[in-house]
């Protein structure tokens, strides 16, 4: 008998918990050499949501819940958890309905065959066109910029077997980039394209911070070029100065009577250095940022209360 763990992150998800739990019980049923345990990972929500997992919990031995002691973050919570599990596989899939959890049977059958990996791969979705190619735009962004091949469209959906996990706790990285783990382990990958429903009760909890954390973190996690596109764009802009000053040096020395550089040139040139200045500083600071975490070494989560355990 295979023994699957399937994980879960929540915050505020009241609206959808006993749904999701309805329907992974389902699909589960749909694989009878199965026993499993379902992990929800409560990120300290304001609503009732630790009180209806603990009702589930009570009626259901599989389910097993921890709950935060504060909101730790969309990252650093479901990390926790994928840890957590101790089933063969790790099966991670989100409250929000959005990841359909009768793909389940489908993910364990590729699993079977071999493959260590098997990721759901968003084909389409139904939230707005503009942010759908936003997220495509970024995505092929870090493809560019990283030097390994990274999985677009992928949002953590999918089957994880327990080498993989290993693997994933064998990196030690105290604000892990997930998708970037995955992609830099290489273990056989198998990718399922679905195509993501909207989200019917309860809102998003991705707002611009989020989004833009993850991005950057992204990028900062996979790839150099930013550095170095800092001092290639500090050497051009510093070539384009010195051909600038030598222009005006020439053009009033040819007509040093008559010539006027005036202020316009003089300002315009400070507030490129000063952009240019600023610029490199955020890219350079996202560095340090992420070195500054990785020193402070802090814990995923700290745990108010296990259940089910």
């Amino acid at each position: 008998m295979t023994f699957l763990s399937v994980i879960t992150p929540c915050y505020n998800e009241e609206a959808n918990v006993a749904e999701l739990h309805a329907r992974v019980a389902a699909a589960m049923a749909g694989i009878p050499d199965c026993t499993y345990e379902h992990i929800f990972i409560d990120n300290a929500s304001a609503d009732r949501t630790v009180a209806l997992l603990k009702e589930l919990a009570a009626a259901d031995p599989r389910v097993k819940i921890i709950v935060n002691a504060r909101n730790f973050g969309h990252i650093r919570s479901p990390m926790h958890a994928f840890l957590q599990a101790s089933g063969e596989a790790v099966i991670s899939i989100v409250a929000d309905l959005q990841d359909p959890p009768e793909m389940i049977p489908t993910l364990v059958a590729k699993w079977r065959e071999g493959y260590s990996t098997v990721l759901c791969v968003k084909r389409s979705s139904e939230e707005t066109a503009a942010m759908f190619l936003l997220r495509r735009a970024y995505y092929a962004l870090v493809e560019r910029l990283s030097s390994i091949e990274t999985i677009q469209n992928f949002t953590g959906f999918g089957l994880y077997d327990r080498k993989v996990v290993e693997a994933v706790r064998s990196f030690g990285d105290p604000y892990p980039f997930f998708r970037g783990m995955i992609a830099e382990i290489g273990l056989g990958i198998c990718k399922l394209p679905y195509d993501q429903p909207v989200r019917k009760r309860g809102i998003t909890k991705n707002n611009f911070y989020t989004l833009y954390d993850i991005a950057m973190l992204g990028i900062t996690n996979l790839s150099k070029v930013p550095l170095r596109l800092v001092t290639a764009f500090g050497f051009f802009s510093a070539c384009l100065s010195f051909l600038a000053g030598f222009s005006y040096l020439v053009y009033k020395l040819i007509f040093w009577s008559s010539f006027t550089v005036g202020m316009a040139p003089l300002i315009i040139g400070l507030f490129f250095l000063g952009s240019v200045q600023l610029v490199s500083l955020g890219i350079i600071g996202e560095y340090v940022g992420a070195i500054h975490t990785q020193v402070q070494k802090r814990p995923y989560v700290i745990e108010k209360e296990r259940i089910g355990f």
